[in-house]
This record gives structure tokens, sequence and C-alpha cells, in this order.
């Protein structure tokens, strides 16, 4: 007589483990919801995808990404699995972790943060990662990230993806520098300000300069901090300078703590995307993404 287990109801621990690990995109942090050892998970998963006959995971070295089939059985199993540890009166075993979003620290901080805010409130739980674009790509195809907001979209059709908001960069200083704004502004008006720059190969003045002025900008900057942040602090200060996005100096250019000094029709600008996990897009995920695209409409 066959043993087959037609109903896959005695693999319920394993569903049970597979989707916690769906959900965390890590072994380690489906151990920690489910409270047993990572090698548990492991030989739960392993048996699993025996059963099935096919991998539902692909291993990387900070995480797992899941499959295809994977996205599919994760969405039609967690209703009825939550709705079971809930009739059962007890804690749901795969309660969601925290969504995971990656971003530029000065983003974080003043957009993110923000929009945010209330859904926090509301009980929903986010942990935030701050770092570059490629980075936070990498993390979020090792499955270790929900959510990037990135200044690149990736290549091919493995990260969905989607523009959030385009950020205006504008030329700017603190008024003691004593200089005029003007839209007839040219290079040579600033051969003699300190620059202030984010990285030494100046990426941020060097667009600006191509877009604005139609020439490459040669000159060696007098400060480099990578740090959106501290350059508009230092441009605040007096000490030269420098290219920002609007969203972050808002504040200081509405109280005339820092002036644009070449007003145009034709900013330069950067797309920042919204970049998730491959699957069904979650309910969080929706959510955060309304909330970000609210507060920068």
């Amino acid at each position: 007589m066959s043993d087959r287990n037609g109903d896959g109801l005695r693999d319920l621990a394993l569903w049970r483990t597979f989707l916690a690990a769906h959900r965390s995109g890590s072994v380690s942090a489906a151990a920690r919801t489910l409270g047993v050892a990572q090698s548990s998970v492991t030989t739960q998963l392993q048996a699993l995808e025996r059963s099935i006959g096919e991998p539902l995971f692909v291993r990387h070295a900070r995480g797992i990404l899941p499959t295809p089939r994977a996205d599919d059985l994760a969405a039609r199993l967690s209703g009825p699995l939550d709705a079971l540890a809930l009739a059962l009166g007890s804690p749901s075993p795969t309660e969601a972790p925290p969504m995971r979003i990656g971003g530029a620290a000065e983003f974080v901080e003043r957009v993110l943060m923000p929009a945010l805010a209330s859904m926090i409130a509301e009980g929903q739980r986010i942990t935030v990662a701050a770092g570059l674009a490629e980075d936070l790509l990498d993390q979020l195809r090792a499955g270790s990230l929900d959510l990037v907001i990135s200044a690149v979209r990736p290549k091919g059709r493995a990260l969905p993806s989607e523009a959030l908001v385009d950020e205006d960069f504008v030329l700017v200083a603190a008024p003691s520098l004593g200089l005029a704004p003007s839209s007839a502004l040219a290079p040579g008006d600033l051969d003699t300000v300190p620059l202030l720059a984010y990285a030494h190969d100046v990426p941020i003045l060097r667009r600006y300069w191509r877009h604005a002025f139609g020439i490459r900008l040669e000159r060696e900057p007098a400060l480099i901090v990578s740090d959106l942040r501290a350059l508009a602090a230092a441009a605040v200060a007096g000490a030269g300078i420098t290219v920002l996005p609007t969203y972050l100096i808002a504040e200081e250019l509405a109280d005339g703590r820092l002036v644009v000094l070449r007003e145009t029709d034709d900013p330069p600008i950067n797309t920042l995307y919204l970049v998730r996990r491959p699957g069904p897009l979650t309910a969080a995920v929706a959510e955060i993404d309304r909330a970000l695209r609210a507060s920068v409409a």
C-alpha cells in the first residue's frame, strides 16, 4: 500500500518553515522567527524540495532568493496557514518579519522616515539599511532586502523596478560668499571659489558642469565628504559652492541660508527607482510605495 502523502497535510511543519524562510529571505532569520536552529530550517527546506521535486530557493552568501515556484506557493499558502494559526488561538508561527528597505542615507533621513512614520506608528515593522545603490541592489538580489530606493536602475528583468521621482540638482552657496545669482552665470565666474564635492571624481559637480555649462569640469575640489548632508552644512557655513538635490536643502533655500546661483528651467535630474524583490507584490510593499509617492508628489 502506498504511503504517499497525497494531500500534503503531513508536511504542515515543512510548509510553515518554508513560509518563514520566504518571508524573511534568510535561513537565519527564519530560524529566529520559528525559534529553532538554522540547521533545522535547512534540513526542512531540503526535505520539502525533495518532496516536490524541484528547488525552492537559490542560495546566496547573504541569504536565499525564492524561485518563481516558491513565490507562487507562498502566495497561495500565506492566507491558509495564517488563518490556521489564528483559529488555533496562537500567534502566527509565520508572522511577517520587518520589511527591509535600503536607500541612500540622505534620502532615508529626509524623505523615507517622514513618509513611513504613520505606518510604523500603526504597527508596521521596518528595518532600514543605508548605503550605495549597487551594494543595496546586491543585497536585494541576495534576498536580504525587500525594497530599495536606488539611483541605479537594475539591468534586465530579474528585479522589478519603477521610477519614483526625479531629483532636481542645483548649484548653491551661502549668501556670505557674495556671489550674485544669475541665469547668465559662467564657469569663469566661479574659478576662485572653492568646490565642495561628494567624491574624489566629483560625479555630481561634473554632471552639473556638463549639463549646465556644456564643458568638462577640470578643477580639483577643496572639500570631499561622502555625505550630501555634510556638504550642505559646509555650504551653509560659507566653505564654498556645491551641487545638491533640492529635496535635501528645501529648508535652507526657503530661509535663505543657501541661494541657487544659476536659475534654470532645465536643471540636471537624477531619477530614483523603487526596486523590489521578485515575486508577487505584497501588501506591505504596496503600502510603502503609496506612502513614498505621496511624500514626493
